[in-house]
């Protein structure tokens, strides 16, 4: 089969990695436009448009996915399949032009964790287990039919960044047995309301600033569930003498507190915890506002409280 991969960021570059270590035809790749980063503000290429690059693929950037130039140079390259992985919405004009469909990878056990930001809500939640899936796209968001899934673990002290470094390379496997799975037309879809339980659908919206701001009034297990799901980005953050002060590792400390929530109680030198309703959270690893990240004991270093 010719496939055609579309995705921009470091989770997608395992799958199209995998893919092109199977011997799969890839044909070309689609990814975002290049972008003005770091203070000089010179252009960026995405880590799956140098990837591609690397291993001499046809590159195809397009502002827009309805143009018409893209959508002719798209219908030239006649692929039977597209691969999705980490990439933007995609129109039915795009989605629905290949005769195989189009495959899309996420990090979640659908039809849980619909969404924007599966990884980072299935560790705030709590949850123990989350997974991927491949499935085919249609009309409304994640809903398509699925192909095959794989549950992953979810370990007490996980942060995002481990779940999705995890996550990305179970992904990139089972994206290959997918699209193997295809080309042998042993693949069954299955419609996601045949794996609707009784139980509650949880979704994973796009997270903000806003979401991100600690609420020192909830349970030690709360915060400390949305500061690892958080972690290392958008990550979660506090307020320290006017300064945005962001946590990446933290501990959880269930002794009762003897400081109202948000009151900080530190010896100077080694720890530095704030109280929530029923505990503290053990500070780890932070960044003030203006300064590098560092460990605690740094930190406190060359602080002055």
């Amino acid at each position: 089969m010719r496939i055609i991969f579309m995705g921009t960021p470091e989770f997608a570059v395992a799958s199209l990695a995998a893919l092109l270590d199977a011997g799969l035809d890839v044909v070309a790749v689609v990814t975002a436009p290049d972008k003005p980063a770091g203070r000089g503000q010179k252009l960026h290429q995405s880590a799956v448009k140098q990837h591609a690059l690397l291993k001499g693929l046809p590159v195809l950037q397009p502002e827009k996915l309805r143009d018409t130039g893209f959508l002719a140079e798209l219908r030239a390259l006649k692929a039977d399949l597209q691969v999705v992985v980490a990439f933007r919405m995609l129109p039915e004009v795009v989605w629905d032009m290949p005769p195989r469909g189009t495959v899309n990878l996420h990090a979640s056990l659908l039809p849980q964790y619909r969404g924007a930001a599966p990884i980072n809500h299935a560790i705030i939640n709590g949850e123990t287990e989350s997974g991927v899936t491949t499935f085919l796209l249609q009309h409304e968001i994640d809903t398509g039919h699925i192909l095959f899934a794989e549950p992953v673990a979810i370990g007490p002290n996980d942060t995002a960044g481990d779940l999705h470094d995890r996550l990305m390379a179970v992904g990139a496997e089972l994206l290959v047995r997918t699209v193997n799975a295809i080309a042998s037309g042993t693949a069954e879809p299955v419609p996601q309301r045949n794996l609707v339980t009784d139980g509650e659908l949880k979704h994973a919206p796009k997270i903000f600033k806003e979401d991100c701001l600690i609420d020192w009034n909830q349970s030690v297990v709360t915060v400390h569930n949305l500061i690892r799901g958080l972690s290392p980005y958008p990550t979660a953050y506090t307020v320290l003498h006017g300064k945005t002060l962001k946590l990446f590792e933290v501990e959880k400390d269930e002794t009762p507190p003897q400081y109202q929530p948000g009151a900080f109680y530190t010896d100077g030198k080694s720890f530095l915890k704030f109280a929530c309703s029923d505990g503290y959270i053990v500070v780890k690893t932070l960044q003030l506002e203006g300064k590098k990240r560092m460990d605690i004991i740094e930190f406190l270093k060359g602080y002055r409280f």
